[in-house]
């Protein structure tokens, strides 16, 4: 059988979950032995469907057996989503619930289907997560991810279904990547209120930006609250080993939701398709995590509070 190659659309490589999807779809290549060619699209939807494009409208007898991608714009792409399909190249969309998929799967052979994160139960993490250090209530500073992602959207959901009604959100946007926290922290800085804001949590939605919210905080001078902003938990998402997990075990954040990469198990189940001639399911999740879990979370912070108090 003719070797199979696939090509993985990232939307960036400045963000450590992207850099994990990338290593997955290579150590899952490598262990089957599959071509592999890895793709970054720099936040850019436009870009990243020219890039799509350019493979589908290539000759036919260069075309990869599959792409597989992650959304960056709010559409997924469902026009290259159709040439791609109609051109017999398999389609498998990442991290993004679309409505495309059942009538592509209907019309046509290639294998289509989608496996991503469930956004909506890491936000609901999160909220536990919140719930765990506010007992009582308080204000959490909430990063968000752009406005026109789905996974941003849905974390925000899941954490509102599980917060209590005492824990109030203050919500600013970021890209995905630290230096889009720090800017958008160090903007907020300049606001004349905002350092007389009493919070008392800091949550992004990815590690990235729970890091780059707390470099704008430590660029604060003594006299303006720098200790007592960089005292507060810091809470991320996508806890990747070598980063939101080392970095909640450095104590630089206080927790993480572990959201594990999905482009090796996607490639495993497009490579088993094609060479079985199986249908795969039109969408699989994968299942998040706590780290630390919630009731250690919830410990750690009671006793760190009884230590504070102590001292006072």
């Amino acid at each position: 059988m003719k070797k199979l190659n696939f090509v993985v659309s990232l939307t960036t490589n400045d963000n450590d979950y992207q850099m994990e999807q990338a290593a997955s779809a290579a150590e899952a290549a490598r262990r089957l032995g599959v071509g592999l060619e890895l793709m970054y699209a720099e936040s850019d939807s436009i870009l990243q469907s020219q890039q799509l494009l350019k493979i589908i409208q290539s000759s036919p007898e260069s075309h990869p057996a599959g792409i597989l991608f992650e959304p960056i714009g709010g559409t997924a792409l469902p026009q290259v989503a159709r040439a791609a399909a109609s051109a017999g190249i398999a389609w498998v969309v990442l991290n993004r619930e679309v409505d495309y998929i059942a009538e592509l799967r209907r019309s046509y052979k290639a294998p289509i289907f989608a496996v991503t994160s469930n956004h909506e139960e890491i936000g609901r993490i999160e909220g536990k997560q919140l719930t765990a250090l506010l007992p009582n209530g308080g204000t959490v500073l909430y990063i968000q991810g752009p406005a026109e992602s789905l996974a941003a959207k849905q974390r925000t959901a899941g954490m509102c279904e599980t917060k209590p009604d005492n824990i109030q959100l203050k919500m600013m946007k970021g890209n995905w990547t630290e230096g889009s926290a720090h800017k958008a922290l160090s903007a907020w800085l300049k606001l004349s209120t905002s350092l007389q804001t009493k919070v008392d949590v800091i949550a992004a939605q990815n590690d990235a930006m729970a890091v780059g919210a707390k470099k704008a905080f430590q660029e604060l001078s003594e006299e303006s609250g720098r200790d007592r902003w960089l005292s507060l938990p810091y809470l991320g998402c996508d806890g990747v080993s070598k980063t939101g997990q080392s970095w909640v075990k450095s104590g630089l954040l206080a927790a993480t939701v572990v959201n594990p990469a999905n482009t090796g198990q996607a490639i495993e189940m497009l490579a088993h398709a094609l060479q079985t001639g199986t249908t795969p399911p039109e969408r699989t999740f994968t299942t998040p995590r706590s780290f630390p879990s919630v009731d250690q979370l919830g410990s750690f912070h009671a006793e760190k509070m009884r230590t504070l108090s102590a001292k006072a």
